[in-house]
């Protein structure tokens, strides 16, 4: 299994290391972005155990020293996520990513139901700038990076091409095959990688892997999501990236409105 190691890290805020000056550490601003996603109904992804479980949720109640979650449809997955040291959440709050940690969250009832306590996130992520977002990548044809690996890390193997899930300006994930995880641990750096985008110059780049879990689709297929962030990428290659994704938020915009 992925990150199963005793000193594995815990599953953090994904792009803290990245965005740290999207940061908020007070506590009324922490407060006033969780009341504003709770009144406007925002659907709230937890994931735990190193990314490997995950419920869906909303906020039901924020106080200036607590936050209550609506209890998940799956007993057994409820169970474990009261017994995980942290829980993770993710939501969109009018486009704009919003990520906080709980730890030690309880069961509670909530107006006669079940719920799930925790106290006021002491930090909460917020990426407002636009370009900043991450964005999926197409599934069809999908981009690919590639990144060389020593030569006796995959039976003389010295390139490895995987494709890519999503993107931002900070990092991107790249999907593996679950055979392939021994080739990735957390904080390895790649360097020397190669990303073609369309209608772009090659991007030559460095990554480093900040988190490794397990998905499995609705198909029931499982493959391994590498989220690495980029090491020290400015200038031209950035800019590149960003005119990607604001054409691939375009086309996406021009598909819900009956353009395409």
């Amino acid at each position: 299994m992925i990150e199963t190691e005793k000193n594995a890290p815990p599953l953090e805020l994904e792009e803290a290391h990245v965005y740290g000056q999207y940061l908020l550490y007070s506590a009324t601003e922490v407060s006033a972005v969780l009341r504003s996603a709770m009144q406007k109904g925002c659907m709230v992804t937890v994931y735990f155990d190193m990314g490997r479980m995950f419920f869906l949720t909303s906020l039901l109640e924020v106080t200036p020293k607590s936050v209550t979650l609506d209890y998940g449809s799956d007993e057994n997955i409820n169970r474990q996520a009261l017994q995980a040291r942290r829980l993770i959440c993710t939501m969109n709050v009018d486009r704009v990513k919003v990520q906080f940690g709980l730890a030690g969250v309880r069961l509670v009832q909530f107006e006669g139901r079940p719920a799930f306590v925790g106290a006021l996130p002491e930090q909460l992520l917020r990426l407002q700038r636009r370009e900043y977002f991450r964005v999926s990548t197409p599934i069809v044809k999908p981009l690919r990076c590639e990144m060389p690996l020593p030569a006796d890390a995959a039976g003389g193997q010295t390139t490895l091409q995987l494709p890519l899930l999503d993107i931002s300006a900070g990092g991107l994930a790249l999907m593996s095959g679950m055979e392939q995880t021994r080739l990735f641990t957390y904080d390895q750096i790649f360097d020397g990688c190669l990303l073609l985008l369309p209608d772009e110059m090659p991007i030559h780049l460095g990554l480093r892997v900040r988190n490794l879990f397990e998905v499995t689709n609705r198909a029931g297929n499982r493959h391994a999501r590498v989220g690495c962030e980029y090491l020290e990428l400015a200038g031209m290659p950035l800019n590149q990236i960003q005119r990607y994704i604001t054409r691939l938020e375009r086309e996406r915009k021009a598909r819900e409105n009956g353009l395409e």
